[in-house]
């Protein structure tokens, strides 16, 4: 099965979408998501100048040899951008070779270890009573787990709290708008929210909640004690990961669990984090960490220290990521949690699908493939729209800070 022709298509249903389309000399195609939120062009370019080129002709079904050709052939590796590009590609291979079997995916990755993949939901209020109402309505939707984000008094604007209620996009602007921040005032408040949270929907209901890189580790170890009378699922993204030994610090002072990786790249990432078991859970993605084949493999290595899955799948991925992401669920022995942010009705219709929601999981069904196609005409409809995540600022002094 000869590569006879690859293209990009950028997209912007409501947010900027990037998907690579290969397609066969058996008439076959396959699609990969390659978004990368505030960068997309950048992977098209990559894409398009650098990676296709060497596509075609080659033999679709030879999965791992091109990714060992993309990743290992280039000297300038990894990185969101390299990264991105290859799980394009990587997903969309998988995506043909699962069409030609005439089988869903994760037949193909060798079958369902669950019967459906538990999926949290974001619940998120100006303030906490609001957030209360958030959760207690994504309770009565079946959700059996859910993040809740609050505003906190003083902050202009907090991660996590949109201007909608199911859709959220912090891609908000032409160019980054400035968001202030104060991890002293936000210390204070996040236990509050969740002793009302929890008080609210009881003990049955998996809480979540995202700390999005914006303490110190010692400040993130406070918030993790503080928080263990709540039990929570996870608190996520607690500190910047680039220096994996900090998350020692935390590990010591806390049995909050903790999960991280949605920004990584790869699996030297995550290496020490995980063979030294400081963290819970792995959130990296399909689109972000190299496709199925790398995250496979970052699955594989994490079981081995009882680490489990738990991958981003917020609006930023396309939904051809969350179709690839719900087979990787369906089928990964160490599956903890998938994120699930819902698509507008503008992106579900550029991109049908074969997955739903079901009282608190999702299944990716029995289509071949992943599952998820695009309407290159109605994609055609919205064009390109620079979009820039925001920028965060000290609040006392107007220092950047962590977004």
């Amino acid at each position: 099965m000869k590569i006879t022709n690859a293209r990009v298509i950028v997209c912007s249903p409501g947010r900027n979408f990037v998907t690579l389309k290969i397609e066969t000399d058996q008439g076959l195609s396959g699609l990969g998501d390659a978004t990368l939120n505030g960068r997309e062009l950048s992977v098209a370019s990559y894409l398009t100048d650098h990676v296709i080129p060497c596509l075609i002709g080659r033999d679709a079904h030879q999965i791992e040899d091109i990714w060992q050709y993309l990743y290992r052939g280039a000297y300038w590796r990894r990185g969101p951008v390299t990264m991105s590009a290859i799980a394009a590609v990587d997903t969309a291979l998988w995506d043909l070779k699962a069409k030609a079997a005439d089988m869903p995916l994760y037949q193909l990755l060798g079958g369902r270890s669950r019967t459906g993949v538990m999926v949290y939901g974001h619940a998120n209020g100006a303030d906490v009573e609001r957030t209360v109402e958030e959760v207690l309505r994504y309770k009565e939707a079946g959700y059996r787990a859910i993040r809740a984000q609050s505003g906190v008094p003083g902050l202009n604007s907090v991660y996590g709290v949109g201007r909608g209620t199911m859709f959220y996009e912090p891609a908000d602007a032409d160019l980054p708008s400035e968001h202030d921040w104060s991890s002293e005032k936000y210390l204070l408040h996040a236990p509050k929210l969740f002793e009302q949270v929890r008080q609210a929907v009881g003990p049955d209901i998996h809480l979540l909640h995202d700390v999005h890189h914006r303490l110190t580790p010692i400040e993130a170890a406070r918030l993790g004690k503080a928080l263990e009378p709540f039990h929570l699922f996870w608190m996520e993204d607690a500190t910047p990961a680039e220096n994996q030994e900090s998350f020692r610090l935390i590990r010591r002072h806390t049995t909050t669990p903790i999960a991280v990786g949605e920004i990584f790249n790869s699996i030297w990432d995550c290496k020490g984090l995980i063979e030294e078991q400081l963290i819970d859970y792995i959130r990296t993605t399909v689109v972000h960490a190299g496709g199925i084949t790398h995250l496979r493999r970052i699955a594989d290595f994490a079981s081995m220290y009882q680490v489990r899955t738990g991958c981003h799948g917020a609006t930023d991925l396309s939904p051809v990521c969350m179709g690839a992401a719900l087979h990787f669920d369906l089928w990964v022995p160490n599956f903890g949690i998938q994120e699930y942010m819902r698509h507008t009705d503008e992106t579900d219709a550029v991109f049908p699908h074969a997955y739903e929601f079901r009282d608190g999981f999702m299944f990716p069904g029995e289509a071949p493939g992943h599952g998820v196609q695009i309407d290159e005409a109605l994609a055609a409809k919205y064009p390109y729209r620079r979009a820039y995540l925001p920028v965060n600022r000290q609040a006392h002094d107007g220092t950047l800070w962590h977004w």
